[in-house]
């Protein structure tokens, strides 16, 4: 694996590692008090946008190691279309679509959220959001997790 394959792989594991922190932290009351974090307060979105980067930087690393390097602008659609095609011949297992397409559009959905609540600052929603968003953010951590497994097993198998 060449260094920039491995660098990416690296930044996959550190938001795997974040995500999985912060979901630890927004369900542990113990954790929060530790960390000084009102009880209140969780972290879910961060979960599942850390969760999608894991995803995205895992892809990159697989593209890269195929000598295929998309770039700005738009990376992020040049890497899941270039990543799909190795899906739909049939290269990689279609679970891992699946999984990237869950997570690209838990992320596209709170960016969404973000644009409509800026505008509205509606406190039912601040209060309610973050508690609503637990179980897909604890689906985004496993499916990041499986995901990355895959990856790493990948690349690091040649």
């Amino acid at each position: 694996m060449d260094p920039t394959q491995r660098l990416y792989l690296e930044k996959a594991e550190n938001e795997l590692a974040l995500s999985e922190m912060l979901f630890r932290i927004s369900i542990s009351e113990e954790l929060k008090s530790i960390m000084k974090v009102n009880k209140n307060q969780t972290f879910f979105s961060a979960v599942i946008s850390h969760s999608y980067y894991c995803i995205f930087y895992c892809s990159k690393a697989y593209l890269l190691s195929k000598n295929i390097n998309p770039k700005s602008p738009s990376v992020h659609s040049k890497v899941y279309q270039e990543f799909r095609k190795f899906v739909e011949s049939g290269v990689l297992d279609r679970e891992l679509l699946r999984i990237y397409d869950d997570a690209r559009i838990k992320a596209e959905s709170l960016l969404n959220i973000l644009f409509k609540e800026s505008k509205k600052r509606s406190q039912f929603t601040y209060e309610k959001l973050p508690q609503a968003n637990q179980q897909p953010a604890l689906d985004s951590l496993e499916n990041s997790k499986k995901f990355f497994k895959t990856i790493y097993n990948i690349l690091h198998s040649k």
